[in-house]
Formats: C-alpha cells, structure tokens, sequence
C-alpha cells in the first residue's frame, strides 16, 4: 500500500530528477572541464577579455531569421554551444542548457556616420564588444547582425576561448557555410577527473601521435625524437636521440623561463579597459608566394616581417628611436589534427617569436626574421607552454595569474597566422567577402595581431588597448607600404647576377 509519505517522496525524487536533467548532471551533460580550458575560463580580467572575436562580411545581406535557423541547424549540435558554465572549487563543469538561438543572436544597426565610414563605424562596435563580458548564465556565444552595412550584412560572432581555440573554432564556422558538414557523431566520454587522469590526457597524449604530426610540419628534431616514445627498445642510437630530446626540453623549458623582457615601447605597459580594432583590404596572395618564394622565404617569414617592418614605422611616426628595438609576440602553435577540430577545446600551445621592429631595410628584416623562425623548428616550447597551461588550470585563479603574468611581462604581443579556404564561401546564399578575427590578450599584453589567409588575399587586423594605442588604424595603414616596399626591393635585386 502507498502512503501519502511514499508518494511525497516520489514526487519529490521525480522532481529532483527533472532539475537534474534541467540542469546537465543526467545525459551528456556534467561533464568536468579540461584543466587547460578552466585555465582560459578563468583568464578574464577588466583589461582583457578572454574571447575570440569575428567578423564576416556579407554580400548580398542575410535575414535574421534565416540566421538564426541555420544556427539551430548547424551550431547547436556542438555540444559546447549548448551547455552553460558552473564554477566550484576545484574547477568547471559543462552543464546542459535549454538554448534560444534568438537569445544569443542579436540584429543592430550601425550608428549614423558619414558616407564611407561604414567600416569605421563597424570597427567601433566590434572594440565595444571586445570587452562586453558574455552573460555566464548562458553558453558563452553570441551573434550580433548588423544589417546594411556596405551593401549587404556583417556578422560579428564572440565566442569565449574556453569553449575552443581559434583552429576549432574555424573548423566550426566552416561547417555554417553552405554546403558545410555537421560534426560527426560524438560518444560520451566522461572528463578526466583525477590528478593522474588530466595528466594522461593532457600531457602524455600530445607527447605522442597529435603532437608528432604537430612538429613534423615544423621540423625534424623534436619530432624524431618524439617518435621514439612510442618504440624505446631502440638500442643506443635511441638512448642517444632519447637524451637529446631530454636535453631540448630542458634547453626550451629554461628558454621559457629565463626568457629577458623584450623593449619598453608605448605598445607595452598597463591596459584599461577599452578596446579598438582596425583590418585593411586583403594584400593578393599570390603576389605574397612570389616574393617569398624569390627570396628563398616562406609566406609566413614575408608576413612576420611586414608586421614587424609596421610597427616599427609606427613607432618611428610617434616620435620613438626604434634603433635595436625588439618586441616579443607569443604565436599560438596547433597541436592536434584538422580533423580533429570538430571535439573543440584548447589543443595548442605557443611560442615567443622576437620580432625585430628596429630593422628598417626590408631585406635586411626578412631574413633575421627567418633565421628566428628557424631557429624556433623543432622546439618543445609549444608542449611546454600546453602544459604549463594545464598546470595553471589546477591553481587558485591569483597563483594562476601569478604564473601567466610570468608571459605578460616579457611579451608585447599576441600573433595568429591562419590559412582559411582558397575560394569565396557562401553563407546563406550570400558570398563571404571577408572574414577576420581576433583573439584574446592576457595579462597586459595590450596588442594583438592577426593574419589570416582567405579568398585569395591576406588581410591583417589588429586589436589594441586605447591606453597603449589609441589608433591602431595607424599600425594598420603601415602593412602594405612595408610589403611594397619589400616587394620592390625584390624587383631590383641582381637578379641576372
């Protein structure tokens, strides 16, 4: 027989299930958080914001509600864009959360300005929203279209970097387009849990086959080496390989930490707590190879040094003596598969790339930065700077930031270079002019740069603190007289010679 007792105590339990379920501990949801993901969760400051942030221009215009659908199509089903955030003591938790696209999908308009200052204007709203936190009570994603800007629609999408970092998060805005593919199907997996548990998946795992494909692309020291973790029974010359890889990661490991403080410079100081942005039109790709390729660089040697080449003449324009000036960019570096992207999080790690501003021939420039770069293949600083990550994740936020200060003081800046698609996509019907990103500063690093590869053309844009560089559309307007300038020079090397 069932009593009144009996019954209110089911009720209750059915009650307690239903909250449960509503609030992500049945199903997939409850899932921890990666120790290098609560790391960037926890990152956010008043000067720096940890969100990546895009921009796409569209043209013709796409309609909200067309947006939105297609969103509900394609972005909900990562799993990320619909769980929510919970914090405790020891970390974070993904928690299930009933999602409204239209809750996270904003329309604007730009305000009133004057004939050909639409990107003007669209640049000030994307500053502004570079440091409107994310509402935590929600997946941390949100869209604002702004509609007729330039004769169709811009859409600027933030997305918080604990969710994934920008290779994932690219793979994912690919899969929006049309003709896009959803993510494969993903089985449950509970988090590492445990000290020992997030050590195997976070370290040892990237130690061995993500990690060699990683470095193979960038050298062969570090990666032969790794290869042989996975067959020790070598013989000596394994003991031999295996003792240079031990002496590299100790040589990277003390690199990193005794890394000296690059230049003072009015980039480098104290942040507040605004932001501006600024790209310029895409330089043509092809005319980019070409250079490198007659000076025996590559793309990315051309890129660097036109950046570095910008923001020493910017500085020069302010009045500094940029004689002997060097700026230290952190660069983040891949470490898992493309094909991977689709699991999202944190899989990269970074590597300090001294830039040399205070080179002015930029000839002379190209090759330092070449030599540098080369000098970086074949390093363990990216698995290093991964794990020190996931060590900060273990931390109380102020000993957390105390160790990711460590990068802050020595470093100016933030740099990504990414490849994107070859030819225009379409969205929704309509072409995808131009796309670029940012992503985040942490600390008081107050300057970030981002090169990114698309439709035949490399665009740059930077993202500053006003209080260290209240117009960077100045560093901007530097990027392609530096690549002029190297390309002419090119032209009238002795070529016959």
């Amino acid at each position: 027989m069932v009593t009144r007792i009996d019954a209110r105590r089911a009720a209750g339990t059915v009650r307690r299930n239903a909250q449960r379920a509503a609030t992500g501990v049945l199903g997939l949801a409850g899932e921890r958080m990666t120790k290098v993901d609560t790391a960037w969760l926890r990152m956010d400051s008043d000067s720096n914001l940890m969100m990546i942030v895009g921009v796409w221009v569209l043209r013709p215009g796409v309609r909200y509600e067309d947006l939105c659908q297609r969103l509900t199509d394609r972005l909900l089903p990562y799993h990320r864009f619909r769980q929510r955030v919970e914090e405790d003591a020891a970390g974070a938790t993904w928690v299930e959360h009933p999602v409204d696209v239209r809750d996270h999908v904003t329309r604007e308009k730009l305000p009133r300005h004057k004939a050909g200052e639409g990107q003007l204007a669209l640049q000030k709203r994307v500053g502004e929203l570079a440091m409107t936190p994310l509402d935590r009570a929600r997946p941390l994603w949100h869209m604002h279209l702004v509609e007729s800007y330039d004769g169709g629609s811009a859409l600027i999408v933030r997305i918080h970097h604990c969710i994934a970092d920008g290779i994932a998060l690219i793979a994912v805005m690919l899969s929006l387009v049309d003709g896009g593919a959803p993510p494969p199907e993903r089985k449950r997996r509970g988090a590492p849990a445990g000290a020992e548990d997030w050590i195997a998946d976070a370290l040892i795992r990237p130690l061995t086959d993500i990690t060699v494909k990683a470095l193979d692309a960038a050298g062969d020291g570090a990666a032969k080496s790794l290869h042989m973790l996975r067959d020790p029974q070598q013989g000596l010359a394994g003991s031999v390989d295996l003792a240079r890889m031990a002496y590299q990661v100790v040589s990277d490991a003390a690199a990193l930490a005794l890394m000296p403080d690059d230049s003072p410079t009015r980039l480098k100081g104290k942040p507040g707590r605004a932001k501006k942005v600024a790209w310029c039109e895409p330089l043509p790709l092809d005319e980019v190879k070409a250079v490198g390729k007659a000076l025996n660089c590559s793309v990315n040697d051309v890129l660097l040094s036109c950046v570095a080449g910008a923001i020493g003449e910017y500085l020069r324009l302010q009045g500094d003596s940029t004689a002997g000036v060097e700026i230290r960019a952190m660069i983040p570096v891949n470490l898992r598969p493309i094909e991977k992207a689709y699991k999202l999080g944190n899989r990269f790690g970074l590597v300090p790339l001294v830039l040399p501003v205070g080179i002015d021939n930029p000839i002379e420039r190209v090759y330092e930065v070449r030599r540098r770069m080369n000098a970086l293949k074949g390093s363990t600083q990216p698995l290093l700077a991964f794990g020190l990550l996931a060590v900060a994740g273990l931390l109380i936020k102020p000993a957390q930031d105390a160790m990711l200060n460590l990068f802050g003081r020595k470093t100016t800046a933030v740099m990504t270079n990414v490849p994107g698609p070859r030819e225009k996509l379409k969205f929704l019907g309509a072409t995808l002019e131009q796309s670029m990103f940012w992503v985040p500063q942490s600390g008081d690093i107050g300057l970030g740069v981002s090169i990114l590869s698309y439709g035949g053309g490399v665009q740059f844009g930077v993202i500053t603190d006003t209080q260290l560089c209240p117009e960077p559309q100045a560093i901007i307007d530097e990027f392609e007289p530096e690549f002029a300038k190297l390309s002419l020079v090119t032209l009238m090397l002795p070529w016959g010679e």
